[in-house]
């Protein structure tokens, strides 16, 4: 993919169409909020003044990380491969929320330390792995490359089943330390502002997670100021964020809908705007992460969540969550009727 094309216009007639509408509407202007904020801005993403969310895609990347050597998770690496199998047997998070909200879910193996594949898994891995960015490179610049590809391919996969909203996901034991390293490159801040507790490391966790961030951000040339986006990711990144930015990036330029996941799928959010900032237009943000860098990264991208459920969980689980509230943003626009329907005053 060409990460740098333009990405799609929003299509601001239609925004204007359903500004229009929401002002008949029976109700106060503007007194259902953030609920009216949603339903126009998907009419612009859309192209619609009745937006819908009928077809939600999501697609779960998966990888593992050479860092994951340093003791920065509380659990092994084998666990990536075992929630792989959980994902497509239908007992994950993901897997309940996705059938409740009746949306398609792909699971996408991009570097994985697997012995064999899972059956179900869609096979498109860079590497088994990336390497230990404390030591060397996480990947090359034909990985990262890869990895983007990656993702766009799940987004043209999801344009062609009519999917009207794409949610990427992600597992990967240690990504908390790479999207954390991530970036801390790409906004200029040392480890501590952004090291987490990730799968649940103690406190004691959480510093050697800081520490060992700030020894890779001086080893690669990234600490202090902003780095070069592709840069960064080849330093410390993973395979299965730069898959997401890729989706993200496909998904702006193809003017499909994006609703981004937590602290992971923001960092790789961030990596995409940095890459080609008229992404940004594309992208809602589904909750508020309990991880604690998750609060810097959406500033960063001037983000305002639709949830706060103190859930850290990944797997694109926060943004499953949140489809319903897109369902009734959108219902509510269409269904309720205009002043004039009703025969009800409007003074407004």
């Amino acid at each position: 993919m060409n990460p740098l094309a333009a990405a799609k216009p929003l299509d601001e007639a239609a925004r204007a169409a359903a500004l229009a509408r929401q002002a008949q509407l029976t109700k106060p202007p503007g007194s259902l909020g953030r609920l009216e904020t949603l339903a126009t801005t998907l009419a612009a993403m859309q192209g619609r003044t009745l937006p819908r969310i009928q077809q939600p895609w999501i697609s779960i990347f998966a990888a593992d990380h050479g860092v994951a050597a340093e003791g920065v998770s509380a659990f092994p690496q084998s666990v990536t491969q075992q929630m792989l199998a959980n994902f497509v047997g239908g007992g994950a998070a993901i897997s309940v929320l996705a059938r409740e909200a009746g949306a398609t879910l792909e699971v996408i193996d991009v570097g994985t330390l697997a012995p064999s594949p899972v059956a179900g898994v869609i096979q498109a891995q860079v590497a088994c792995c990336t390497a230990n960015f404390c030591q060397q490179p996480a990947m090359s610049a034909a990985q990262a490359h890869a990895a983007l590809d990656a993702g766009a391919a799940a987004c043209a996969r999801a344009q062609a089943g009519g999917a009207d909203l794409f949610i990427g996901g992600e597992m990967g034991i240690a990504n908390t330390t790479a999207a954390a390293a991530l970036a801390c490159a790409l906004l200029g801040l040392p480890g501590a502002a952004l090291a987490g507790a990730g799968t649940g490391v103690d406190v004691a966790g959480v510093a050697r997670k800081a520490a060992l961030i700030d020894r890779a951000l001086a080893l690669h040339g990234l600490a202090s100021v902003p780095s070069d986006p592709l840069q960064a990711l080849c330093a410390v990144g993973g395979f299965e964020i730069g898959a997401l930015a890729g989706a993200y990036l496909a998904a702006a330029q193809a003017g499909v809908p994006v609703l981004v996941d937590g602290f992971i799928c923001s960092a790789a959010a961030l990596l995409a705007v940095r890459l080609n900032p008229g992404a940004r237009d594309w992208m809602l943000f589904a909750h508020a992460s309990a991880e604690s860098g998750h609060a810097a990264v959406l500033r960063a991208l001037d983000a305002q969540p639709l949830l706060a459920l103190d859930m850290r969980l990944g797997e694109a689980s926060g943004a499953a969550a949140a489809i319903p509230l897109l369902r009734l943003a959108c219902a509510l626009h269409a269904g309720m009727a205009t002043f004039a329907e009703a025969g009800v005053a409007n003074n407004g």
